[in-house]
């Protein structure tokens, strides 16, 4: 077991060993719906026939209190906190220079990871809007050590944050991370209404039906892989939203809780996956071991 975790197994319990055993983490970002939008709804047949019964999820998780809209909760994921940002602007008027955020901890341990993003080409690093792929939903071009310091042509966002047509690729020949944060566009992460469905709620879950498959079927999830599907922020309030959790290591078989949860448990989650220093709030929010064997 990872030294930074024996401390706090010695207190939540046999649940922490089944975390420090996830190989690989893959978490797909949804958007702007409170949990009661999404339990039941018969616009979200996949979810809740097909998903809901073989995970864990939990009743009880919201975005930081008062964190709102969009960028401020992606930026709470990767860093444990909003850095004072109450909007959605773009990278070059909130860009941050601070290296204490998850993605360089992995780095700095040589732990891989990707970011996957729906609708943006690869060919540059994607630091204003295009198509429906919003840089608000894609926190790491905002920290000036991916993106070398706002440059589009860094080679090594580039070779990160990539388009999410390649993930598919990636899974068979083996080159997803350790860590994959998968963000689809505005219409396919229930943002927007599209047609032709025109319900965002349909829409992010038939996207799911299509997508989620080649994830549970990869050898990369088999293996002890953990994916994590959550909604960005609540629309009513700060939640309840959703966390759905699937891992051949989570309790799982509709396994549900309502322990008060966070951005910042999630965070805290992943730097115990990864033996990395807690960061800011997920010192202080309780992990989602719970959901977990």
């Amino acid at each position: 077991m990872k030294k930074s975790l024996l401390l706090a197994c010695l207190f939540v319990g046999s649940a922490c060993a089944q975390i420090s055993s996830v190989k690989a983490v893959f978490i797909i970002l949804m958007e702007n719906h409170n949990w009661n939008t999404i339990l039941g709804s018969s616009s979200a047949p996949y979810i809740n026939h097909t998903l809901l019964p073989m995970a864990s999820y939990c009743s009880q998780y919201y975005n930081p209190p008062s964190n709102h809209p969009s960028l401020p909760n992606y930026l709470w994921l990767e860093a444990g906190t909003n850095f004072g940002i109450l909007n959605d602007g773009p990278p070059s008027q909130n860009s941050q220079m601070t290296k204490q955020h998850l993605v360089t901890q992995l780095k700095s341990k040589g732990i891989s990871w990707k970011a996957y993003e729906e609708d943006i080409s690869g060919t540059t690093c994607p630091l204003t809007d295009v198509n429906k792929y919003a840089t608000k939903h894609d926190p790491f071009v905002y920290f000036d050590d991916v993106t070398n310091n706002q440059n589009a042509s860094s080679a090594y966002c580039i070779a990160h944050v990539r388009p999410f047509t390649q993930l598919a690729s990636d899974l068979s020949s083996g080159k997803v991370g350790k860590y994959n944060f998968i963000t689809p566009n505005l219409c396919d992460d229930m943002h927007d209404t599209c047609a032709p469905l025109n319900n965002s709620i349909l829409q992010g879950d038939t996207w799911l039906s299509q997508n989620v498959p080649m994830i549970l079927s990869s050898s990369a999830y088999m293996n002890g892989g953990a994916l994590l599907i959550t909604w960005d922020e609540a629309t009513v309030g700060d939640g309840p939203i959703g966390m759905i959790v699937l891992s051949p290591l989570a309790k799982g078989g509709g396994y549900n809780n309502s322990i008060h949860y966070t951005h910042g448990s999630t965070l805290r989650t992943f730097e115990e996956i990864f033996g990395v220093p807690l960061l800011r709030d997920a010192t202080k929010e309780t992990d989602l071991s719970d959901l977990f064997k």
